[in-house]
Order: C-alpha cells, then structure tokens, then sequence
C-alpha cells in the first residue's frame, strides 16, 4: 500500500489548466527565460546586422548563425554533466552572466568603432559555448519546478515564450539599431541577461542529490549507453534529429518560395513567416490550456499531418493557401517536439536526465545549421519545392519506420517515474527474512537505479554501464 500510495500522486494525470503556473518558482523561472529570450533574438540581430554592416555578403552572416549553434553540436553531452552535478538555478544564473559578456564585448567594440568580422564570429562562438551548458539545464529544470503532471504545460509555456521573444526581440532590435545603431542594441541585450538573473536569484530551485564524482568520459559514456539500451529514447532523439533536418528549414527555403515561386517578394515573405510563428504560437498556448499531456497515436499523425503540410505548401501556388499551409507547420512542429520533449523527459532516468536532453538539444539545436546548408545545396539544384517536399517525405517517412518497428514509441507513456524499480508494487518480505547470500539492509534497501528499457527480451542495462 505505502509503494501504491508513493506511486499515485505521479500517475494522477493533471486536471488544472494552465497547471505549471501554479508553481511559484516556475512563475519566476519563465519571467526570467521570456526577458533571456528577448536579449537573445536582440543579440542574434544585432551580431547579423554588424557581419553584413562589415563584409556586405549573405555567406558571413550565415557563418555566424553556423558558429553560434555548433558548440552545442559538439560539446552537448558535457554540459548535461554540468545540470546533472550541480544546482540547475545556480548553473542559469551563472550562463545569463555569461550571456551578457560578448554582448558587453561587442558594444564596448562597436562604439569605439574597432569592431571586425572576426570579433563578431567569435562573440557567436563564445555564446554557442555558453549556449552547451544553458540549454540542457533549462531544459532540465522544468520537470524539477512543476513535477510529471504539469510537464507538458510547462513546455508548452516555454516554447510560447520563445515565439513571443521570436516577434518582440527582433522588433526592438529594428527600432534600437535604427536610432542608434547596433551598439545600444547588444547594450540592451546584456540589460536583458542580468534582468533575467534578478528572476533567477527569486526562484527556489531544485536541490541536486549529492552523487559520487565520476570521470568525465565515464559520465558521457553512462548517458550514451543509456540512450542506446533505451529504444524509445534512442527513437525519439532520432526522430527530432531527422525532422530538424529535414522538415525545419523554412528560414532557408521559404525565402525562395516568396521570391521564385510565389513572387511575392520581401513583404509576401514577411507575411508567410508571420502566419508561421502564429501558428506556433497558437499551438504552445493551446498545449498550455490542456489538462492532459497528448497520446501518444495523436502525437504519430501530428507528425504526419506536419509532413503532409509541409508537401502541400512545395505545391501551392497562392499565397492564401500557403499562409495557410504554412501556420499548419507551425502548429505540426510546436506539438510534435512538445510531446517528444515530453515523453524524453518523462522516460530519462533522473540522474542522466540533464545528459539526454543535452542530445536532445544536439538533435534539435546542433544539427540546425546542416539542416540549413543541406536544404540549401538541395534547392540550388532541383528547386525550393522539390527540396521541400523532399524533406517532408524522409521526415514523415521516418516517423512511419518508427511508428511500424518500434511502437512503443507512440505508447502512452510509463505511469512510474524513472530511476524507479519496475515493478515494485509487491510487498517486500520482512529484513529478517532476507535470502542467503544477501544481508537484511541490502534487502530492506531499493534496487540500484537502472536505465529503463522499453524492449520485450532485452536484459535491463547493468548499474555502472
């Protein structure tokens, strides 16, 4: 009765709309990511517009974007050592000062005109390096504020957040740079990073369990043995990887569309990227008002009516229709990697949890800027519409493979919380009444945490592997 009753409160699906907001220290937790969000679309503006400003080419300013996002791909699973060691509230607060220094660096440059090319890349770098240890600690911290039930609405409000910042930031950073130029620009970003510690420093953060220090490859190696023993996680790391390859390129494809294929030109594209992020928008706040996280066949077709979206808008030829198809996507996308984050999260065992969202973010963040050239190179040769609708049929295809070969994936999640033995509903019999061979405090005591394994026949991951 005592393991049935420790368990209930987990598997109590939630019934509170808008339930993550009921968590005073998540409240503070995403006032701080909204004012961050805000100084980072204003930064990545701003870093855009000095690298055009000094060499007048597109290839630079695209080398920028590239320099900011492959620290994560390279270095993701280090800083998920970072949020599995140490204070998730202290490891932010310490990113969102780090943050603010090439922002600082860059203005202190910009206004004393000794900025270059090679100091802006640099500062990008410097932000992606920092970007390794933020990003699977805000990931991660989440489920540490407002629990299993409410998870999905937390993410929900995390993503709405960021598509908020997504029209503030690069609002504010046109009007700054147009009165003042690009230094007042970063100066305002850095103001955003330490408004956003104030927020920080108010939250009651999430205490880590102290745990043995162990290497450093050893603790790589632990998550990646994880991940591989664990199909479903494996699958759903995949899963993100393939789509934001493949289906999560309309910045380098859409401008070709309103410029090749639809002649619209500048303000067509303005507009189709608009209904873009409404429809993103919509679907975070429409996730946030549910009471219960999505299942796991709706979250399958999600995926398929997103790649159907994504054939349709590389056949339209109206800008009505495209608009349309094209806030479609976004809602496809923001609840396709709303459920995945979920379900990832929900399954990861809590002390590799930080580790595996670091993948998760390799999957999403890293491999964005192959994403970008891949669709690019594509589209040079056979057109935007073929490169999109390519796109579209690898990634509904390989969500189909999933679907067929591995179905747990689309299950309904596990009712238990991970690192908990499976099952441990039975009695245990009395200390007294240990075997041979084992003493009563290792028999009184819960078996070492596992890794969970979703597949039938595959012996359970040994501790230490």
């Amino acid at each position: 009765m005592q393991a049935l009753r420790a368990i209930a409160p987990v598997t109590a699906p939630s019934r509170r709309r808008l339930g993550a907001l009921h968590h005073r220290g998540y409240r503070r937790f995403l006032a701080a990511q909204s004012i961050g969000s805000v100084g980072t679309w204003m930064q990545g503006v701003a870093q855009a517009w000095l690298a055009l400003e000094l060499t007048h080419s597109a290839l630079p300013v695209g080398l920028v974007v590239t320099a900011q996002n492959l620290p994560v791909l390279i270095g993701g699973p280090f800083g998920g050592l970072v949020a599995d060691r140490f204070s998730k509230r202290r490891v932010l607060v310490l990113t969102q000062a780090l943050f603010a220094v090439p922002a600082i660096g860059l203005f202190a440059l910009a206004v004393t005109r000794s900025v270059s090319y090679p100091t802006v890349v640099a500062a990008a770098a410097l932000w992606g390096c920092v970007q390794v240890i933020d990003l699977p600690s805000r990931q991660a911290v989440a489920i540490d504020l407002v629990g299993r039930n409410d998870l999905l609405q937390a993410i929900a409000c995390n993503a709405s957040a960021w598509h908020v910042a997504s029209v503030i930031g690069p609002s504010l950073a046109g009007a700054v740079i147009g009165v003042a130029g690009p230094g007042p620009c970063l100066l305002c970003t850095a103001a955003c990073y330490l408004a956003a510690i104030g927020f920080l420093l108010r939250m009651e953060g999430p205490h880590p369990q102290a745990r043995p220090p162990r290497p450093l490859l050893h603790g790589v190696a632990e998550a990646v043995s994880c991940v591989r023993h664990d199909r479903v996680l494996g699958s759903l790391l995949g899963l993100a990887a393939v789509f934001s390859l493949f289906a999560m390129n309309r910045l380098t494809l859409v401008p070709l569309f309103a410029d090749q294929v639809l002649r619209v030109g500048a303000p067509g594209f303005g507009f189709l990227m608009a209904t873009s992020g409404l429809g993103a928008l919509g679907a975070g706040i429409a996730l946030a008002l549910r009471a219960r996280p999505l299942a796991g066949s709706v979250h399958f077709w999600i995926g398929v009516i997103w790649a159907l979206a994504l054939i349709g808008f590389s056949a339209s030829r109206q800008l009505w229709l495209s608009a349309l198809l094209l806030a479609v996507i976004g809602v496809g996308q923001e609840w396709f990697m709303a459920a995945a984050l979920t379900r990832i999260q929900m399954d990861a065992p809590d002390h590799l949890r930080g580790r595996v969202l670091a993948f998760y973010g390799q999957a999403l963040t890293g491999v964005a800027p192959i994403g970008a050239a891949q669709s690019g190179l594509l589209a040079s040769f056979v057109g935007p519409a073929l490169a999109m609708a390519t796109g579209a049929i690898v990634a509904g295809s390989a969500a189909l493979f999933v679907r067929l070969v591995i179905p747990a994936v689309f299950a309904p999640a596990p009712a238990q919380r991970p690192g908990m033995a499976r099952p441990a509903l039975r009695a245990r019999p009395p200390a007294s009444a240990a075997p041979p061979g084992r003493d009563a405090a290792t028999w009184a005591s819960p078996p070492p945490t596992q890794c969970p394994t979703h597949t039938t026949g595959r012996r359970p991951l040994r501790p230490g592997r």
